[in-house]
């Protein structure tokens, strides 16, 4: 059976933008190494996951559905994974929640939930190390830019809660409610909001918020929390696959996916989720991870961020810059090569949307091999892998992987 590397490009996909004459990001961009994976490979389009409950698809879910694990049975909550990705050691009791600092005006209604992209946060996150409710502790640690995760450690606790960030700019910020009638829900609300509420306090007064102000830069005074969730002993991805698993990250989400489903977390320096991230340390440590581990699970985030921000030239130079990286592992033999989005994050909408991801497979036999001339959501739409559902990409990368 051949080593097989999955490449995550999050946010990959998009819409057609007059802007681009008509064209995606993807498409617009100059490719010439993910071109020639695409014309000797298969091609296709992957379905992003959803959850009953989401209109539109969520990097947790959709990592966890394209790695073979059932969100709906497998999912443990946002919080966790970041935590799990920043080194946090969670013990079963604690509720961790994925933080934003952001920006709100006086009337409590949210001016930027990036704070400007806020990069130095260390200042902020150790003013608020102090604050205890009701003998609850709570930790908070550093992700990367404007992210961190908040871990709340005390009895009778859950994470049955709602979130308290709106998800958009000019929305007041949420009250933190109960999702069930129990106790602990509603003891976990209570104090949550009572932290949030001194937080609030404490940011507005810091002293790095005053000279981001006087520099005319948003003021990072409040903390946006959801995601809310408890660790739990869970299959692991040899156990479930078979394959002895490496993950290669930047962003915490992905490396405490990673962490949660028993991968070997491999640190590489200048890996960041930022578009200032090493593209090159990551490609060249898959290079030498393949070696040694059966999967290499290989994530990029930065063109996620781009769209997001509506920034659609960053989205389509950074693609470039990701296939002028992609050389080492063009070359390399005997290994099954996917490539595929996490789901689409549309430019136009500056939010992740329902388009499907392009999705190519090189490294199959001879007699498979697509001859689609560009790795493109249109060209891939054409692939003899046709469309499918993310929660079918392991199960056929194996099979081809043990047929090649």
């Amino acid at each position: 059976m051949k080593k097989i590397i999955l490449l995550i490009i999050d946010g990959l996909g998009d819409h057609p933008l007059d802007e681009l004459r008509g064209k995606t990001p993807l498409e617009a961009a100059r490719t010439p190494n993910l071109d020639f994976l695409a014309s000797k490979g298969l091609c296709g389009l992957i379905n992003p996951y959803l959850l009953p409950s989401q209109d539109v698809p969520k990097s947790d879910t959709c990592h966890l559905a394209l790695l073979g694990f059932d969100p709906s049975k497998y999912y443990l909550g946002r919080g966790v994974y970041e935590a799990a990705g920043v080194g946090i050691k969670l013990k079963e009791k604690d509720v961790a929640l994925r933080v934003n600092f952001g920006t709100i005006d006086k009337d409590f209604r949210v001016i930027d939930r990036r704070a400007g992209r806020i990069k130095n946060t260390g200042g902020l996150i150790k003013s608020l190390g102090k604050i205890k409710v009701e003998g609850v502790r709570f930790l908070i640690e550093k992700s990367y830019g404007h992210r961190a995760v908040l871990v709340i450690k005390g009895d009778n606790l859950s994470p049955k809660i709602s979130d308290g960030d709106p998800g958009k700019p000019g929305l007041a910020v949420k009250n933190i409610l109960p999702e069930d009638n129990s106790k602990e829900a509603r003891f976990t609300a209570e104090v949550l909001n009572k932290f949030i509420k001194e937080a609030h306090l404490v940011l507005k007064d810091n002293i790095s918020n005053k000279k981001r102000e006087a520099k005319g830069l948003l003021p990072a005074n409040y903390i946006l929390v959801r995601g809310a969730g408890q660790l739990k002993r869970i299959e692991n991805l040899e156990e479930k696959h078979g394959l002895k698993a490496c993950c290669i990250a930047g962003g915490a989400l992905y490396k405490g996916i990673g962490a949660v489903l028993g991968m070997k977390l491999i640190n590489v320096e200048g890996a960041t989720g930022l578009p200032d991230t090493d593209l090159n340390a990551k490609i060249m440590a898959a290079k030498r991870m393949v070696k040694t581990y059966d999967f290499v699970f290989l994530h990029i985030k930065a063109a996620d961020s781009f769209a997001e921000d509506g920034n659609f030239l960053g989205k389509k130079k950074f693609i470039e810059k990701i296939d002028k990286s992609l050389s080492p592992l063009v070359s390399l033999k005997n290994i099954l090569f996917a490539v595929t989005g996490d789901h689409s994050t549309c430019c136009d909408l500056k939010n992740h949307c329902l388009e499907s991801m392009p999705l190519l497979i090189y490294g199959v036999t001879n007699s498979q091999k697509s001859g689609i001339a560009q790795f493109s959501e249109k060209s891939c739409s054409k692939g003899s892998l046709d469309r499918i559902q993310s929660l079918d990409l392991m199960e056929k990368i194996k099979r081809l992987a043990a047929e090649s």
